[in-house]
């Protein structure tokens, strides 16, 4: 832990870093990838809509049959529609068969109780109509398209537009992905998935807002200096900030890796599985596009003004100038003579100049001047 403290300050003071911006390329090709990959699939697969999008009946029992023998029993007895069992505590399990009207729904009731060997009273019978789900549905709509506005005006009147804009693209990049591996995995989609989906929203936001706070706050009076360009100032914003995203990131997984992992796979508490794969799909997706994807596209954008472009040209000249005036040292003192060897093989510093003075009278017998 010290060790990740030690490079985390380190990454702050931009002792040291990784160069996400010069790289970015292949970041957008990761996420354009992954992107398709959802998008496919999604087109594919189509989303395994609940029961309360798409209305149904759902019977509630209690037996001691086994989920795979409910299943074939709710499927015949509702004469060829899809089933959904979910096992609950106590020894209770919850058959979803969606496309039930109340006519259909009473003689499905009997016959689940027939065959599982339990009164029909024991089989409790809840109906969902089509229009409730497709009100939510509208609603779940209504209130993401409010979430993405807001999110915009916010970060335009405290950042700018670019940063908007980015952060806009990150979110709908989160959400592709999200809403494609449930497409993969085949996870009912459920109210609690669309409480997810906006919970996820506001956590990726939270993290790229936090990234652009360092990179506005870093960027002030950029064009009065040439010694960084704009690039570069945002790479240091992402490397100043990267321990704290991951450090977050990964407080946040650990409890939705719970409830996805031992609470839906080894309890068998299948509800829980409706909101915490977005979730942890969502929360992972969000940390990745706050790094690799919202800051990157802003650089991109910046780049584009004429004042960042004087920039960049301004810091490539200068560097280019102190490169060729240490290159024109280092040919200097290539070209100074080497020091001759004395006779001992002792280098000598330098030419002994002796006083005119002494070198007088000598070899005359008194040595006296004249």
């Amino acid at each position: 832990m010290s060790k990740l403290g030690n490079i985390g300050a380190r990454l702050y003071r931009g002792e040291v870093g990784y160069d996400f911006i010069g790289k970015r390329k292949i970041w957008y090709g990761i996420s354009i990838l992954i992107t398709i990959t959802a998008i496919v699939g999604l087109a594919v697969r189509g989303l395994n809509m609940g029961i309360e999008f798409s209305g149904g009946a759902v019977f509630t029992a209690k037996t001691s049959v086994s989920t795979s023998q409910v299943q074939s029993q709710a499927e015949s007895a509702a004469g060829g529609h899809q089933a959904v069992v979910q096992k609950l505590g106590g020894g209770s399990v919850r058959i979803q068969i969606s496309g039930l009207d109340t006519k259909q729904a009473v003689p499905v009731q009997e016959e689940l109780a027939k065959d599982l060997n339990i009164p029909v009273k024991d089989v409790n019978t809840q109906l969902v109509g089509p229009s409730w789900g497709e009100e939510i549905a509208n609603k779940a709509w209504l209130g993401l398209g409010i979430f993405m506005v807001l999110v915009v005006l916010y970060l335009a009147i405290a950042f700018e537009w670019r940063m908007a804009l980015a952060a806009l693209i990150a979110l709908i990049h989160d959400l592709t992905i999200t809403v494609g591996v449930y497409a993969l995995v085949g996870f009912e989609v459920t109210p609690g998935t669309v409480i997810g989906l906006l919970t996820i929203l506001g956590y990726s936001l939270y993290d790229t807002v936090v990234v652009f706070d360092s990179l506005k706050e870093a960027s002030k009076d950029l064009t009065k200096q040439t010694r960084f360009t704009y690039s570069e100032i945002a790479n240091r914003s992402i490397n100043s900030t990267l321990v704290r995203s991951i450090n977050t990131t990964v407080v946040a997984l650990l409890p939705v890796a719970g409830l996805l992992f031992v609470g839906g796979g080894f309890l068998g508490a299948g509800m829980l599985n409706d909101i915490s794969l977005a979730l942890f799909v969502g929360l992972a997706a969000g940390a990745y596009s706050s790094i690799f994807i919202a800051t990157p596209l802003v650089a991109d954008l910046k780049n584009r003004e004429p004042q960042m472009k004087a920039l960049a040209k301004r810091v490539k000249a200068k560097r280019a100038a102190a490169a060729a005036k240490e290159a024109s040292q280092e040919d200097t003192e290539e070209s100074a003579p080497a020091p001759a060897d004395a006779a001992d093989g002792a280098a000598v510093v330098g030419p002994r100049h002796q006083p005119a003075s002494r070198n007088r009278g000598r070899g005359r017998p008194s040595g006296k001047r004249r």
